[in-house]
């Protein structure tokens, strides 16, 4: 069992506001002197804030819920809908279920109506909502004058940085899906309808706070496991300069290579094992892991995270006919998500070791069954020594935010792409070297980057980071995810795939929420 800040601290939840719509960036209700009258409290108040992307409410695994209206295990968790929104409508994950909002991820047919989108929108702003009022109420200023030590306000200024990070994380992730969000921050007076954002105006709020705070923040893979460091930071910068054209209409490839390169010389290191990467031990003998939301079987049950993430893949007969134990006995198989072929068929099968797939068949030629297009067991509840987690309906893996071989990703590319201040051989070299760990061996390493194509590369992110909430974000920086450029099979519904009208490139803000602030706007052609 994992013990650290985020454990300890995530069973007592301070901040209990729940939210129906959030036509208002809410007061929380168990906030002010009770809470912030003591270090201890400043501790669980930040937890909250990092348990506000790991849990869906206040007693796990369901009941008493952040956002009420919504199942909230099936809509209103951050992971099971951050991978709804950017694996779904992509060439490497399909769902059968036929819950109302599913059918409309499936095929790039995004509805201000979809629950799971509404659910998701209200999940983010709650998480800005949360590290708002942290970040209010520990300014210096406040806690100068609370008696604390001197180790204790500094630890809190950390907090505060801290706060700050995932504030900046849930902005970003906004500014992804939804490009013009309402907007507040901790000196927003909380009695007045939030005012709309433009997407550029965003992106330079998140590039400021993400450069104001990275000296702010604990030094590189100093911190406690699960919280923030300037890495993180860098990591969030590098990941927001690779698509800062889509963001802002302005390139910063080169600041992408200054940013992954930070993160990079920083003292990471691959895992020897891929696969090893994503059990329930992932946390241990891991220096690859830049920042990762956090799971515990036993103190963090949720059916929204990586319960979801690995039941959602499998069902009984699959473990049965392929020798495969996921790690989930009480509730397991939900038997929901499949890889499509655009992913699969993308592996040298018989020698990549990412290559984690089972099945019959790689077509899906009927949406409906769960045994066209293979299985997946990236994700799976056991221990790299093969035992199951602690728990045996909820998981124990942490999911990895930032990984090391993204900033080598970004790094080729924004080279490719022409950014200043690395070099080819760098780029290459960081390439091959996902490579040799993949094959086992050099002998399938790129010879010359020059030669290495910018489709190449988008290939090798997906190779390296399916399933991780990656592709969406990466076909619409590469003009693939609405247009006739890239055809996979069912895009758009269609048997065959089609293009899809631009406008798809951002998803919908909820029309609860447009009804109930009239400071908003919908997204264009909605």
């Amino acid at each position: 069992m994992k013990k650290n800040i985020i454990y300890t601290i995530l069973s007592v939840f301070i901040c209990t506001s729940c939210v129906d719509d959030l036509d208002r960036f809410p007061v929380n209700n168990s906030t002010g002197d009770e809470v912030y009258s003591t270090f201890a409290g400043y501790k669980e108040a930040v937890a909250k804030v990092y348990g506000s992307y790991t849990l869906t409410g206040n007693r796990g695994p369901a009941g008493d819920p952040d956002i009420v209206g919504l199942d909230e295990g099936n809509y209103a968790g951050f992971l099971r809908s951050f991978f709804n929104h950017q694996e779904l409508p992509t060439d490497e994950a399909m769902c059968i279920w036929n819950d109302d909002g599913i059918a409309g991820l499936n095929y790039i047919n995004f509805s201000s109506e979809n629950p799971f989108t509404r659910g998701f929108y209200n999940r983010c702003i709650m998480i800005v909502m949360y590290a708002n009022d942290f970040i209010r109420n520990s300014d210096p200023a406040t806690t100068s004058e609370k008696g604390f030590t001197e180790d204790q306000i500094k630890e809190i200024r950390h907090f505060n940085a801290e706060a700050r990070f995932l504030r900046a994380l849930a902005y970003w992730v906004l500014m992804d899906i939804f490009g013009n969000p309402p907007f507040a921050d901790e000196n927003t007076p909380l009695d007045v309808l939030p005012q709309q954002i433009n997407r550029k105006d965003l992106f330079k709020y998140v590039e400021n706070e993400l450069l104001d705070i990275q000296n702010l923040l604990i030094d590189a893979r100093q911190n406690e496991y699960g919280r923030a460091d300037k890495s993180a930071a860098w990591a969030l910068l590098a990941r927001l300069y690779l698509n800062a054209e889509v963001y802002s209409g302005e390139r910063k490839y080169t600041e992408a290579i200054t940013y992954s390169q930070k993160v990079i010389d920083a003292g990471y290191s691959l895992k020897d094992t891929y696969e090893y990467l994503f059990l329930a031990d992932n946390h241990l003998n891991n220096n690859e892991v830049i920042l990762s939301i956090n799971y515990d079987g036993i103190r963090t049950k949720s059916f929204s995270g990586m319960t979801f993430l690995i039941n959602c893949a499998f069902n009984a007969g699959l473990q049965t006919d392929y020798n495969l134990n996921y790690g989930i006995t009480t509730n397991p198989g939900w038997g929901g998500v499949r890889a499509r072929k655009g992913l699969t068929a993308r592996f040298d099968k018989e020698n990549d070791k990412r290559f984690l797939f089972v099945g019959e068949t790689e077509d899906i030629e009927d949406a409906g069954d769960f045994r066209q297009g293979l299985a997946t067991y990236k994700y799976r509840n056991i221990t790299s020594s093969g035992t199951n987690g602690s728990d045996t309906e909820h998981a124990d893996n942490d999911y990895p935010l930032f990984r090391l071989p993204e900033m080598y990703l970004i790094y080729a590319e924004a080279i490719k792409r022409g950014g200043t201040g690395g070099s080819d051989s760098n780029a290459l070299g960081y390439m091959n070297k996902l490579r040799e760990r993949a094959f086992g061996n050099a002998n399938h390493n790129y010879d010359d980057f020059g030669y290495v194509s910018l489709d190449e590369i988008l290939n090798e992110r997906s190779r390296e980071l399916y399933w991780e909430c990656q592709r969406r974000t990466d076909l619409i920086r590469f003009n693939m995810f609405t247009t006739s450029d890239y055809i996979w099979a069912w895009k758009g519904g269609a048997k065959e795939g089609r293009a899809v009208a631009e406008k798809y490139n951002l998803y919908p803000i909820p029309s609860t929420d447009i009804m109930a602030n009239p400071n908003l706007k919908q997204n264009p052609n909605y």
